[in-house]
């Protein structure tokens, strides 16, 4: 079967679109086969710094979602390609878990904690103030600062609790310089993707739940994209949401059944 016209590749958001927190979202596992089956290229794109893509695939897997490491592009690893295409070898000063220093360390990177030549931070749930003030002082001193991801809240068991965002908010305050931001709704990590998806812009959708951060990457990196209502955005809230991010999916689509109908259809269509 042919692939969809126009349609020749997938950049997939994670949560709230394929998982909520440890649960599978109806369709999730049958619409990856789907596109396996279809010869349909697609990347899990994700603002999540923190794990490694073997720590994602496996944590998919564990949900009955097909998954392998290469499946996975986080802004972790964006982050770290985006340093090392313009320094190599250069030395960092990381804010960030074990997945964003993974990430660095792969693209032959050197974690440092003095003289750094940029500064790279994303969520660090164990960081410390002398930490923090340490990533201030280089970056008042002219280090770079390289965001992973701007999210601010992320959703936990017990509500929302704060991101890297939140940290950044401290850092750009404190450091008096903005961050180069990697992750949705920022083009760079989008970029990262469709380079090793090796798909033009203009045919690789992006699917997601969230307007303000996957609607509003794709529309960045001139990519077509599909609202699913499966998480942060629902038939109640859309229409609001839109508005007040100010960007537009191509299609929107109540669940995964559906989309999985969409490509079906696109599919046949062509054959």
């Amino acid at each position: 079967m042919a692939i969809p016209a126009m349609m020749q590749g997938l950049l997939i958001d994670l949560d709230g679109t394929l998982y909520h927190g440890n649960t599978m979202i109806d369709g999730a596992d049958k619409l990856i086969l789907l596109l396996r089956e279809r010869d349909i290229p697609y990347l899990f794109v994700t603002n999540n710094s923190t794990a490694s893509p073997e720590t994602v695939a496996e944590r998919l897997r564990t949900m009955g979602i097909p998954a392998v490491p290469s499946d996975v592009c986080t802004s972790a690893q964006a982050a770290a390609a985006y340093v090392a295409a313009l320094r190599p070898g250069a030395r960092v000063f990381a804010v960030g878990e074990s997945g964003l220093q993974e990430a660095l360390r792969s693209e032959g990177l050197q974690l440092v904690d003095e003289k750094p030549d940029y500064v790279v931070q994303g969520l660090d749930r164990s960081a410390t103030y002398a930490r923090l003030a340490e990533a201030v002082r280089f970056i008042r001193e002219g280090a770079p600062y390289v965001l992973t991801n701007p999210d601010v809240l992320l959703p936990s068991d017990g509500g929302f609790v704060p991101g890297a965002g939140s940290i950044a908010a401290l850092l750009e305050r404190a450091g008096g310089k903005q961050p180069i931001v990697i992750g949705k709704p920022s083009k760079i990590l989008m970029d990262a993707a469709l380079a090793r998806l090796n798909v033009p812009a203009a045919g690789a959708w992006v699917v997601g739940d969230n307007p303000f951060t996957d609607i509003a990457a794709g529309h960045a990196a001139g990519c077509p994209s599909l609202l699913v209502l499966t998480g942060y955005t629902n038939a109640d809230n859309c229409e609001q949401l839109l508005e007040q991010a100010g960007c537009r999916p191509d299609e929107i689509i109540p669940d995964l059944f559906r989309l999985m109908e969409r490509i079906e259809a696109l599919a046949v269509s062509v054959s």
